[in-house]
């Protein structure tokens, strides 16, 4: 698949494969700061006459990237003198600058809506920050450091692999992901196992729950995003051979208010302490007991809106495992561990995964006794 396309996906199994890659697209990327209202937008429907468009596209646009377009946006934008295919992740923050938004804009043709986004882009004297990647415009940002700033994928990866040797020697790189939308990569720190997990490990011991301690590892996860979904962010997570304990955020750097790689670089600085307050939750959990725990993880399922179908799936495995008998809220808490691993079975894409897991990891600071009722309730 061509990467120029909507649908284009990665992974990489080293650092320095993600690292290069990110490097290259890093310098072929383009920034623009120009005035909102010198954008126009264009139809590029399979039957729209290109002829009617006063301008050609840029050099460096394909027809692959322009028939792609047609399957998805199906918009194209004017940017300095030159028309760029619209990408599917731009349409979020083009609605934003645009200052529209509401349930018929997808039900109307793509001719009205160029429409109405070039005469309301045209309203506003602000600046506009457009980011072209990939022979297409994938972001449309405010024009101001305080709305956007830029966070170049490349250098956050380095940093965080040197903060990480730095701190945590030995780890171990497990896998990367870059799609259009979203970046992400995993590292686990054998090494420090005990140091980070050793007392957690212990209290497992102590429960007989054998089976879940053996060979779990600290981990973290890193994802950032150009299009506006996502900031620089480092989750800690536990990985095992049966199952993977996702235990919540420790570093979050938003694209705003003139944030550089440098306060990315200084938020990893309490990483450590910030994956210790993780453990600490998650082994609070093992205190709680719940009277009726089904009862309990379905309320708190549908309490953080976990999507239904692999939720009531999990709930339904969690009561065959437990049957209607007491159980901690870190019993019900390793079971819903169970949706985010149907979900990604099912093929969910990664940003929807993303914001699954930040929500399952809510679950670690609720008050449980709320959600311990006698009486059931549907997800």
């Amino acid at each position: 698949m061509s990467q120029c396309n909507d649908s284009f996906q990665t992974q990489f199994s080293t650092f320095d494969d993600m690292l290069g890659f990110h490097s290259e697209l890093s310098s072929k990327t383009r920034w623009l700061h120009v005035p909102l209202a010198s954008l126009s937008f264009y139809p590029l429907d399979r039957d729209s006459d290109l002829s009617d468009i006063p301008l050609p596209f840029h050099p460096d646009v394909s027809e692959e990237a322009v028939t792609d377009t047609t399957e998805n946006s199906r918009l194209a934008v004017s940017v300095n003198g030159y028309l760029w295919p619209v990408r599917d992740t731009a349409y979020k923050t083009i609605l934003e600058r645009a200052r529209v938004n509401g349930n018929s804009l997808p039900k109307i043709s793509k001719n009205l809506l160029s429409g109405i986004l070039t005469n309301c882009c045209q309203l506003y004297g602000e600046d506009t920050l457009v980011l072209i990647r990939d022979q297409k415009v994938s972001a449309i940002h405010g024009g101001d450091e305080k709305d956007y700033s830029v966070l170049p994928v490349d250098s956050l990866l380095k940093i965080l692999q040197n903060s990480l040797n730095a701190r945590f020697p030995g780890n171990r790189f497990l896998s990367g992901y870059t799609d259009h939308a979203l970046i992400s990569a995993k590292w686990s720190m054998p090494e420090q196992t005990e140091e980070l997990i050793g007392t957690y490990l212990s209290r497992l011991g102590l429960t007989g729950d054998a089976l879940l301690a053996e060979k779990l590892t600290p981990c973290v996860a890193f994802s950032t995003s150009d299009t506006g979904i996502s900031g620089a962010k480092v989750s800690a997570f536990l990985c095992g051979k049966r199952t993977t304990v996702n235990i919540g955020g420790c570093i979050r750097v938003d694209h705003r208010s003139k944030k550089t790689v440098e306060d990315f670089g200084n938020a990893l600085d309490g990483l450590f302490a910030k994956f210790g307050d993780s453990v600490v939750r998650l082994i609070k959990l093992m205190d709680i007991e719940l009277e009726y725990p089904v009862n309990a993880m379905t309320r708190v399922c549908k309490a953080l809106k976990m999507p239904s179908k692999p939720a009531c799936e999990a709930v339904a495995m969690f009561e065959m495992t437990t049957g209607s008998g007491p159980a901690t809220a870190h019993d019900v808490y390793i079971a819903m561990q169970e949706i985010l691993f149907l979900c990604r079975v099912n093929g969910m894409p990664e940003n929807k995964l993303m914001l699954i897991s930040e929500n399952l990891t809510r679950a670690l600071t609720l008050k449980w006794s709320e959600f311990d009722l006698a009486k059931g309730v549907n997800l």
